[in-house]
């Protein structure tokens, strides 16, 4: 399978778990809870733009300026050390001490980026596609992962837990890749054709990468 030198990772259902951002944006909008999240599950299994839920409740939804609205409301895009699923920090922290390069590069706002890196978590660069200007699954979102890996991208693994946005995206950029099992994607996905056959790996928890990863190098 050859050597590999730097893993990249998503964000949202990879390393954070998005129930309270979820959870925010349904009260924005005014509907319950529980509501909201069915209503994203159904998108979600038809493998739509989550975008596309709020769109069942405000009809004409504009995202940019409903995250501007909420900013000038005080209650604004925040990530806390809390939304951290339990295995990031031990896990990028054996990444890292297995001498691998370790990067985090997702689909988020600029202002996420900025959050992210105030998490000091142990990484060697985060990027986000709002500083980029480019999202997943362009082919030219992943052309920037290339760039700010220190190695090619056959020598990359990117980890997400989305099928066509991480997955296939990733593995027709060249990368080797992981889907991790959480999330709903991450769920949903784990057993589907298009993962089977471009997923390198299929794991639990990020603990599971240092020793996946060691066997290679």
């Amino acid at each position: 399978m050859g050597v590999v030198i730097a893993v990249v990772f998503d964000v949202g259902e990879t390393l954070l778990d998005d129930s309270r951002e979820w959870g925010a944006w349904a009260d924005w909008v005014g509907v319950p809870r529980h509501t909201f999240s069915a209503v994203l599950g159904a998108v979600t299994a038809e493998g739509r733009n989550n975008v596309e839920t709020f769109q069942y409740f405000k009809p004409g939804f504009d995202l940019a300026r409903e995250r501007r609205l909420r900013e000038e409301a005080g209650i604004g895009e925040s990530i806390q050390d809390s939304d951290l699923y339990a295995d990031v920090r031990p896990g990028l922290a054996a990444l890292r001490e297995h001498g691998l390069w370790v990067g985090i590069a997702g689909n988020q706002t600029a202002h996420a980026a900025t959050l992210l890196r105030r998490l000091d978590l142990p990484v060697d660069a985060i990027a986000t596609s709002g500083e980029w200007g480019v999202a997943k699954p362009s082919s030219r979102f992943f052309e920037r992962v290339a760039d700010m890996v220190p190695h090619h991208c056959t020598e990359t693994v990117y980890v997400g837990d989305h099928r066509d946005y991480d997955i296939v995206a990733a593995k027709a950029a060249g990368c080797k890749t992981a889907l991790i099992k959480r999330g709903p994607w991450g769920y949903l996905w784990a057993e589907d054709p298009l993962v089977r056959r471009d997923a390198d790996w299929i794991i639990d928890s990020l603990l599971d990468l240092p020793d996946l990863l060691s066997d290679l190098n």
